[in-house]
């Protein structure tokens, strides 16, 4: 799978909320996948550490492509959304309150939108499964 990094223009925002991107959300905005469709008029969108850190160990691993020249930094640096920075300590102490989960990544991110109080647009089942609909914006 390749993501290609582009800065496409702005759209108006559909409504007021506040979204925290899974790492595969991002994937999807920057791919064009149909099922991001809903979240490109959005213009409160935000991108984790978390994801800079999955993306780097996709590539990493093989399981992602970036295209030329570009690194996990410069999505990161994507005009469609914007990189927030949650205080560490209490960023890693709510994600320790996510024992239903053994993934890193599921637990920051989602540690991450709850301390922000932000929904997470996510498609991962286990954490569609775990979340109340409240605190998401499903795939």
């Amino acid at each position: 799978m390749e993501v290609r990094i582009s800065r496409p223009r702005i759209c108006a925002p559909a409504e007021t909320a506040v979204i925290l991107l899974d790492t595969h959300a991002v994937v999807w905005i920057a791919q064009g996948h149909r099922r991001a469709r809903p979240l490109e008029r959005l213009a409160r969108l935000y991108f984790s550490p978390a994801s800079l850190l999955e993306i780097q160990f996709l590539v990493e691993v093989g399981r992602l492509r970036l295209t030329p020249g570009s690194s996990s930094a410069t999505l990161a640096g994507d005009d469609r959304w914007r990189l927030d920075e949650p205080p560490s300590a209490k960023w890693f102490e709510t994600a320790s309150e996510s024992s239903w989960t053994r993934d890193p990544f599921d637990r920051l991110l989602v540690a991450h939108a709850r301390l922000r109080g932000w929904k997470l647009a996510t498609a991962d089942d286990m954490i569609l499964a775990n979340l109340p609909a409240s605190d998401l914006w499903p795939l």
